[in-house]
C-alpha cells in the first residue's frame, strides 16, 4: 500500500506552461473543448450550484464547486478589473480536484492560465452548435488576457482565421495582432466597434470594465450573427445593449448563476433562454436558420473548471508534469494526530509563557 498520504500532484505555473508546450496551444484548446462537451453531455449528473461571490468596491472573489459523485473540484478566482495597474492579472485562480470516496485531494494546480484555456474553448464549443455554419470571420471586442486564448481556440475548433480587433485602447490590439503573428491569421485593427463587427460572422466582447456598459448597440448587430458575450460576469456588469437581447436566441450555461451575472440581468426574470447542454444533448435547438441570431451569454461555471481539472490530472499523470507537495498530516495511527506533534517536537514548554498580543485587526 502507497503510504505517501501526505503528498498531493501540484501543477505550478511552470508546469502547466510546459504541459500547454509539449503539445501547442491549439491541441489543448481542442482537447479541452471535448471535454468540456463531454462533461455537459452528461450534465444531469452534476451538482449545480451558482457561484459563491464575495463582492467588493474594487472587484470579486469567488469559489465555483462541482462534483460529478466520483470526483470534486472547486477553483478560487478572483476578478479586479484595475488590477494591471499596479501590474497584477486582473484574473487569477487556482484549482483542486479531490476523490469524492475518501476526501482526500489528488490535483493542486494554477488555474489562471487553465481558466484562459478552459474559457476559450467553452466559447469554440458553444459556437460549434451556434455559429453559422462555415464562419471564418470574428470580431474580437476587447484585446486583454483573454483574447488570444478566443482567437486560437476559434481557429482550432471552427476553422475562424481572419479577425478585426478592437480595444479602447490600441496598443492592446497591436499586442494582440503581434502575438498571433504567427498563428496563421489575416488579422485587421479597427479604430471603433463598429468598424470591427463590419463583416464579422462572429463578435466575440472580451472587455473587463467592472460596470455597465454598451459595447455593442443594437444597430451594429445585423441577421446571422453569433455573439460570444464573455465579459459579463457579475451583478451590474454588462456589456451588450437590451435591445439586442430581445432579437437574439439566448443561450446560458447555468440560468440561475447567469440571470444575476450576464447580460440577461438586464432582462425580465422569466425571459426564455436555452441551457446550452440541451443543445450538446440534442434536446433544444441551436442554429435553426441563417438570419437566426445567437448569444452565448458565458459567464463561467463549474462543470467546466472540473472538466479542465479532469483533463489536467490526466495529463499531469501521463507526462510525470506535477511537483509533490507535503499538503495533509498523515500520522502513524490516523486517531493520533496530537502525537505526531509531539514526535515532532511540540511537546510542553520548559516554562509557562505569557499570552502574546496577536490576531489584530489592524
Amino acid at each position: 500500500m502507497d503510504r505517501k498520504l501526505n503528498l498531493v500532484r501540484f501543477v505550478s505555473v511552470d508546469r502547466m506552461m510546459r504541459i500547454v508546450g509539449r503539445h501547442g496551444i491549439e491541441r489543448v484548446l481542442t482537447d479541452l473543448a471535448a471535454c468540456v462537451e463531454a462533461d455537459f453531455r452528461r450534465w444531469e449528473v452534476f451538482d449545480k450550484t451558482a457561484r459563491v461571490a464575495s463582492h467588493s468596491h474594487d472587484g470579486v472573489i469567488e469559489l465555483m464547486p462541482t462534483s460529478d459523485g466520483r470526483h470534486y473540484a472547486f477553483k478560487y478566482v478572483n476578478g479586479h478589473p484595475l488590477n494591471t495597474r499596479d501590474g497584477r492579472q486582473t484574473v487569477t485562480a487556482f484549482g483542486v480536484w479531490a476523490d469524492v470516496a475518501t476526501g482526500y485531494p489528488l490535483l493542486l494546480s494554477e488555474m489562471t492560465i487553465l481558466t484562459a484555456l478552459r474559457t476559450a474553448a467553452t466559447s469554440a464549443m458553444a459556437a460549434r452548435h451556434l455559429a453559422p455554419r462555415g464562419a471564418r470571420t470574428m470580431a474580437l471586442i476587447g484585446n486583454g488576457a483573454q483574447s488570444e486564448f478566443q482567437a486560437l481556440a476559434f481557429k482550432a475548433v471552427l476553422g475562424v482565421d481572419r479577425l478585426r480587433l478592437y480595444d479602447t485602447d490600441p496598443a492592446a490590439s497591436v499586442r494582440c495582432a503581434h502575438n498571433l503573428a504567427d498563428f496563421g491569421f489575416d488579422i485587421a485593427i479597427c479604430r471603433s466597434p463598429d468598424e470591427a463587427v463590419l463583416g464579422a460572422q462572429i463578435v466575440t466582447t472580451a472587455t473587463a470594465d467592472k460596470a455597465n456598459a454598451t459595447i455593442l448597440t443594437d444597430n451594429m448587430v445585423g441577421a446571422g450573427i453569433h455573439i460570444n458575450a464573455v465579459g459579463g460576469d457579475c451583478p451590474g456588469k454588462t456589456e451588450l445593449h437590451a435591445d439586442i437581447l430581445r432579437r437574439s436566441d439566448i443561450f446560458v450555461e447555468y440560468p440561475p448563476q447567469t440571470r444575476i451575472e450576464g447580460e440577461i440581468q438586464q432582462l425580465a426574470a422569466d425571459h426564455p433562454v436555452t441551457e446550452l447542454w440541451r443543445v450538446v444533448t440534442g434536446q433544444a435547438e441551436g442554429r435553426r436558420e441563417a438570419r437566426q441570431i445567437t448569444l452565448f451569454d458565458s459567464v463561467g461555471f463549474a462543470i467546466e473548471d472540473f472538466s479542465a481539472l479532469r483533463w489536467l490530472a490526466w495529463e499531469a499523470a501521463r507526462t510525470g508534469e506535477y511537483d509533490e507537495l507535503d499538503l495533509l498530516a498523515d500520522p502513524d495511527e490516523p486517531r493520533d494526530l496530537f502525537g505526531m506533534l509531539l514526535r515532532a517536537g511540540a511537546g510542553p514548554a520548559v516554562a509557562p509563557q505569557r499570552p502574546r498580543e496577536v490576531c489584530e485587526t489592524r
